[in-house]
Order: C-alpha cells, then structure tokens, then sequence
C-alpha cells in the first residue's frame, strides 16, 4: 500500500503561487511521479501509483457551501480531485479549523471520505491515527469553545439559507477568527501534539499523523518493542511539504518546482 499526507494547504484564490504548485502535486502523483526531498526532476522522483490520499485538515481557509453553490475559486482544485477518483486514488479529507460542513459536499456528491475529527487508518498492518490535529490540545478551552459553536447544528442551518455574498464574508471573519484564537508558538504546540501522540501510542496506535502546527516533523519511538511514528505535515505555504507512507516505512518529504 501507498500513501500520500497532507496538510495545511489554507487555499484561497486559484491564482495563488501555493495553489498553482499544489495542482502540478496532484498532476504528479496521478502520474505516478513522488517527489523526493530534492525535487520533482530527474532522479529526484519516486515511481510509485498511490492508493490513498490523505488531506488533514485546512486544505481550504475558509468553507462553507451548499451543493449547488461552490466558491468559484475552489473549483479547479476539487476538480483536480475528482481526477485523482478517477484515477483510482481514494481521497479521504479530515476537517480542520477552517475548513468544515464538508461533508454535505465531499462526502454526498464526490463520494470522497470525509472525517469531522479524527480517523482511524489500517495502512498495511499498521493502525493509524490521522486527523487535522486541531483539538489534541485540549486545554484550550477558548478555542474549543469557538469550534463547537461553528459546527452546531443551529450555524450550520443559519449558514445554509443565507446569501452567497453574506456566507463568503462570515467565512473570511471565521477564518480570521480562528487563526487569532489558535495562534501559538509553533514548537509548543508541536510538543503538546508530542504528548498526545505517546498518550496514543499507549492506546495501540502504530502512527500518529497530524496537521495544523505547520511544522514539518518526523519522530520515531519504541513502545512495548514496537516501532511507532509521529508525523506532523507541515504546510503548503512555506514548507510544501508531505509524508510518504509505502509498505510500513513514513518518509517526510518536499515538494519543489
């Protein structure tokens, strides 16, 4: 089995350079090209089809949607996707801070799989835990407080049946909103989201995968004999990087063009 992880993505407009390089990503893996840590030419390139796609959380900064009303800029993205379902690449999608409601749409209409929180993963032999990460701090309570009332039934029901326009600009506030509330220092949170992967690991998990410290790292434990992996992905606006799972072995690599 293969795999591919990302995270972090936080798209917005199509004519963005992190966008136009994250559908020259998907043009490759449908490809069967995997970069390597290097870049995408030459040797610097795995040869591999992926089974599996894995998006963690904030591959959108902001969405909200109805099924016949798509942000005109998200469009040639999830159309990317699709082509990627097509192809045979099963694209799994977890919501993050900015992204959820996701599922009325990637889910119902795209048949894609969608997870509100966390997911667990057989990757071969191995149990996975995989999800944006948004809520293993748990301590965070003004934090937690702000997501459970964005994805209350009462918001998602006041979001549907209001203009266009109008839903865009709450979006953008939200989005705001949500960075404001959960900013903290990157390699706190990444020891935190540290903790909760060995609190995981004692549950059995072989792999923790999270997103949203934007922090790429890769760290190998030995628990009970067993080796175990925590990975956080990184993002696509500074460090355009993802995890690479193939036949039990995680590489944490980068893409470049």
């Amino acid at each position: 089995m293969k795999a591919i992880f990302i995270s972090d993505a936080h798209l917005r407009k199509a004519d963005e350079e992190k966008y136009r390089k994250l559908m020259n990503f998907f043009d490759g893996i449908k490809a069967g090209n995997i970069p390597s840590s290097e870049g995408m030419n030459g040797t610097n390139t795995t040869r591999a089809l992926i089974d599996d796609l894995y998006i963690a959380g904030d591959f959108f900064d902001f969405w909200f949607c109805r099924t016949d009303n798509v942000n005109r800029e998200f469009r040639p993205v999830i159309e990317k996707l699709i082509e990627l379902k097509k192809a045979g690449i099963r694209v799994h999608l977890c919501e993050g801070n900015h992204d959820f409601f996701m599922k009325e749409y990637f889910h119902d209409v795209l048949k894609m799989e969608v997870y509100e929180e966390f997911t667990d993963a057989k990757l071969d032999n191995l149990n996975a835990l995989i999800a944006h990460g948004d809520t293993a701090n748990s301590n965070d309570k003004g934090y937690i407080l702000l997501r459970r009332i964005l994805r209350s039934r009462a918001f998602y029901n006041f979001q549907r049946f209001i203009p266009a326009s109008i839903r865009w600009t709450i979006a953008r506030l939200c989005s705001t909103t949500s960075k404001e509330l959960t900013v903290e220092n990157g390699d706190a949170l990444l020891k935190k989201m540290s903790s909760f992967a060995q609190t995981s690991f004692q549950k059995g998990y072989d792999a923790v995968i999270l997103g949203h410290c934007h922090i790429p790292s890769i760290s190998y434990y030995n628990v009970s004999g067993k080796k175990r992996t925590f990975a956080t992905l990184g993002d696509w606006i500074q460090h355009y990087s993802f995890l690479y799972y193939d036949n039990n072995n995680f590489s944490l690599r980068h893409y470049r063009d």
